[in-house]
């Protein structure tokens, strides 16, 4: 894996603005969850999209087998679900990494406030984009890039600059990152003690700061 800076986020905030989400949740009704509760199973049929009022959910694949590859995370603002206008099965399972409460929406109130929001709508075209991208670019990273290039491209993604060093705020056990980049926990495990050991990262109560440039290849 060459060497490279942390890569580009998002050209776009697919996020609700207080205004949508205020005019979204207006006929929604409200629930609580609490942590590890599984919200869409892979394969339902349901007619709601679900908007995250406060919490954190991970969206994911499980195999026969029982392993998860987690492809994304949500926090509050975001939304997840809007797949349903198709009328198809849900594409994945989404659960709650943290106690969450949530917005319902129906499909029938999604579609008329699509209508009422063109805005919106265009934004909900450019995050379908995005995510298509996202998820070929994800294919190909598990085709073309070993376990340890997988780690180090997620830790880049997710790292934010402070104090002149690259930090991963988002609290992530090894498991966590092994989920996301489908791999066994036991060799992230020998790729982080080796980026310790080399001094390229410093763990801290679940908190990986980037010292310096990761090596090109482990």
């Amino acid at each position: 894996m060459p060497r490279q800076s942390k890569p580009a986020a998002a050209p776009l905030y697919f996020g609700l603005e207080q205004d949508e989400l205020r005019a979204l949740s207006a006929h929604a009704a409200v629930q609580n969850f609490p942590k590890n509760t599984v919200i869409i199973n892979e394969g339902d049929r349901t007619d709601s999209i679900f908007v995250i009022a406060s919490g954190r959910v991970k969206v994911y694949l499980r195999g026969e087998d029982g392993k998860e590859v987690i492809l994304n995370v949500h926090g509050p603002g975001e939304y997840f679900g809007e797949l349903v206008l198709d009328e198809g099965p849900r594409s994945a399972s989404v659960a709650t990494l943290e106690t969450s409460r949530f917005f319902i929406i129906s499909k029938a109130d999604f579609q008329r406030f699509l209508s009422a929001h063109p805005d919106f709508a265009m934004k909900l075209i450019n995050r379908l984009i995005h995510r298509v991208r996202a998820l070929t670019e994800n294919v190909g990273n598990l085709a073309l890039l070993d376990v340890y290039g997988r780690v180090a491209r997620l830790l880049l993604e997710l790292a934010v600059e402070q104090d002149g060093k690259l930090v991963v705020t988002e609290k992530l056990t090894q498991k966590d990152i092994a989920d996301r980049v489908g791999a066994s926990r036991e060799m992230v495990s020998r790729i982080f003690k080796d980026l310790v050991a080399g001094g390229y990262i410093t763990l801290e109560r679940k908190q990986i700061t980037i010292n310096k440039d990761l090596p090109p290849h482990w």
